[in-house]
């Protein structure tokens, strides 16, 4: 049992770590890999996906690499790679896979298959801005103790109309307030969401209003690719992305996929991953 959770660990940190997209030629080792879709990480390449995934094998003895990482910088790109076949799967969360097959009922979650884990939702910040992430994780305990955050997950998550677009969630405005500039993608309806016009909503956005009232200061989004988000921290563009945390076991440090010089809240919301695939339309 400890060797499969150990396994099961590994797996997670190597969908978490990922690889380049485009970059690099193709080797025979990649025949026969099931191609899986993914939304660009902040830390990560093709390079060091390929060394830790020689490092585990190695040093197990197990053949764990199934699986062809390919980075995709907008949930958009990537639904049309799996239609096209570019990729075989879209590994995504449980909430987001609802939200796309109810809008696109061709896609469906594949059963039983052997890379799924749960990962922690949080926000990144730059190592320098330790007051923010103390004010926010003391933000996010309260929001915890007192319910908010579980309410807010069943009015946007668990029993959101999947038929409509995600409800949009009025930020506060404080005169004279400092304000938090915060990164967001829209590729993870309903829990970042941006609308064809250009307005954020759904869940992340209600957490922020949230967070806003409780310390009195106004949030800037900003919508940028996921593949920015990265730049956008380090050069201040924004002060806060969005971060999902890899699952660690004994062997997986707690900041193994955290980028140097960033620093991560608590978590306040917790998804599984599911893939996705496409069904083809019966002749």
């Amino acid at each position: 049992m400890k060797k499969i959770f150990t396994l099961l660990m590994i797996c997670a940190l190597a969908l978490m770590t990922g690889c380049g997209g485009g970059g690099g030629n193709k080797s025979d080792n990649d025949a026969g890999k099931v191609k899986l879709g993914m939304i660009t990480r902040l830390n990560a390449s093709e390079e060091n996906f390929n060394d830790f995934m020689k490092k585990i094998e190695d040093s197990l003895d197990v053949k764990i690499a199934s699986h062809k990482i390919i980075f995709f910088d907008s949930l958009s790109q990537m639904q049309a790679g799996i239609q096209s076949k570019q990729i075989d799967e879209i590994s995504t969360y449980r909430s987001v896979a609802r939200y796309a097959i109810a809008k696109e009922p061709r896609f469906e979650v594949l059963k039983d298959h052997s890379l799924e884990f749960i990962d922690s939702f949080c926000f990144a910040l730059r190592d320098d801005e330790t007051e923010l992430k103390d004010s926010l994780n003391k933000v996010i305990q309260e929001m915890q103790s007192d319910g908010t955050l579980d309410k807010l997950t069943k009015e946007y998550i668990t029993d959101i109309n999947v038929d409509n677009d995600p409800p949009v969630a009025e930020l506060p405005h404080f005169d004279g307030a400092d304000t938090i500039k915060i990164a967001v993608t829209g590729d993870l309806p309903p829990l970042d969401f941006v609308s064809a016009d250009g307005k954020p909503a759904g869940f992340n956005t209600a957490v922020l209003a949230e967070i806003a009232n409780r310390m009195n200061k106004n949030i800037e989004l900003v919508n940028i690719e996921s593949g920015a988000r990265a730049a956008a921290l380090a050069s201040n563009q924004v002060d806060v992305v969005f971060w999902a945390i890899v699952p660690v076991s004994e062997i997986i440090p707690s900041d193994t996929d955290k980028p140097n010089g960033i620093i991560l809240t608590a978590p306040y919301f917790k998804d599984k991953t599911v893939h996705m695939v496409f069904k083809a339309e019966e002749k």
